[in-house]
């Protein structure tokens, strides 16, 4: 790669061992990639996990004495003091949770524990380099304000985010933001849960590359293209998609193709949305909780669940995670009181992905999100899937209806 004197002094050392680490880690991925040189980013989100490797690289920099160039957004872990309330944690995740804080903390990182800033407060222009991790981010990012982002991992977007750069390749070089195939929906989209299948469904339908859709509603909410995005990244790693005349990239099929053709085209009917459905969720009609939030909810989302919610009483445990700024809106339009007496929980700052859920281990429980379902798998949770409105029902009646 050809690096600036700049880059070449952090490279040996001259702004400190953090520094140099964190450009020794993107001089590496630069040359994995080819990459001819860096270039500098205005915006990062770094998807901390709160888990002991992702500790260990955090406070490796912090040792060396790093700040971020470029304060990043970072996800959600679990909201501790919260939790100690309404469950045991161990002594070893208290400790972890801790530490992660502090560690990123020193690093200069903006505290959101968030995995929607995109949505709140890390929003970029259209053509703004940047570092996103986090599945549903990255996917936003590119193509609905049609900034630039590569498929990060929380490493690589923390070591931009120290340098201040990153390596060009992939997703910065206009010519990697074509499409690849065409994905004609012949499927009725009546909500934002539908993204959620239809994200879920087109890479296992289709394979790997960018997809080109086709047939969609002239208005989507920025739930929807939340949900598409988060489930085309996780069933897929799809890091960017185009909606002819609705992306700022893809104003025509001509343009989402950069003048060629689609390698292929895939169709989704109605029918293989039921199936992917139906294949995601457990064969079962009693539940035991509810968990909602996956990537976290908007307040016009979590404004439904009080609709749905008041004057009911929930026979299972229902958690809704949410952003912190979420939360303090809902507080105020009198959201969350109508959630609580119906035994409802709304936490902030707080994954599906984290050890605060033991509790749930062996049980059912009902989302409306299959990436909830993908990750919480490891922790030994199941899921069956469906809309918000059916998960509400669910917790109220203890059961599905069908």
């Amino acid at each position: 790669m050809r690096l600036t004197k700049a880059e070449t002094a952090m490279v040996e050392g001259c702004y400190g061992e953090g520094v140099a680490v964190a450009m020794k880690v993107l001089v590496a991925i630069g040359e994995a990639f080819e990459a001819e040189k860096m270039v500098p980013i205005s915006r990062a989100h770094v998807a901390l996990s709160n888990q002991e490797a992702d500790l260990w690289f955090a406070e490796k920099l912090v040792s060396g004495g790093a700040k971020c160039l470029v304060p990043p957004t970072v996800n959600p872990g679990f909201n501790l003091e919260y939790f100690q309330e309404v469950t045991t944690i161990s002594p070893e995740d208290e400790r972890i949770i801790k530490r992660t804080r502090e560690a990123y903390r020193r690093l200069g990182a903006t505290l959101t524990y968030n995995c929607t800033p995109y949505l709140e407060n890390n929003i970029p222009r259209f053509g703004e380099i940047t570092a996103f991790s986090e599945s549903s981010a990255t996917p936003f990012i590119n193509s609905v304000y049609g900034a630039r982002t590569n498929r990060e991992a929380a490493q690589s977007a923390l070591c931009a985010a120290v340098a201040g750069r990153t390596p060009e390749y992939g997703f910065l070089l206009s010519e990697n933001r074509m499409g690849d195939y065409l994905v004609e929906v012949k499927a009725e989209m009546k909500d934002d849960f539908d993204y959620n299948l239809l994200g879920y469904c087109v890479p296992l339908k289709a394979g790997h590359g960018t997809p080109v859709f086709s047939g969609l509603p002239s208005q989507i909410t920025p739930e929807s293209l939340m949900n598409l995005g988060a489930q085309l990244n996780t069933a897929g790693a799809v890091s960017m998609y185009h909606i002819v005349g609705f992306t700022p990239e893809a104003p025509t099929l001509k343009d989402a193709f950069n003048g060629g053709e689609p390698s292929k085209v895939v169709v989704v009917t109605g029918d293989d949305l039921l199936e992917m459905r139906q294949k995601l969720s457990e064969n079962a009609r009693r539940i035991d909780f509810v968990m909602l939030g996956c990537p976290h909810l908007s307040i016009r989302q979590v404004k439904e669940i009080a609709r749905l919610a008041e004057g009911q009483k929930f026979k299972t445990e229902f958690w809704v995670c949410t952003s912190f700024t979420t939360k303090e809106l809902a507080e105020r339009m009198g959201y969350l009181d109508v959630i609580a007496k119906a035994g409802g929980h709304v936490v902030s700052d707080t994954c599906i992905d984290q050890p605060c859920w033991h509790h749930l281990k062996g049980k059912v429980g009902i989302t409306d999100s299959p990436k909830c379902a993908y990750y919480t798998k490891r922790r030994g949770l199941q899921f069956l899937i469906r809309n918000i409105p059916d998960c509400v029902g669910a917790a109220v009646k203890g059961e599905i209806d069908s």
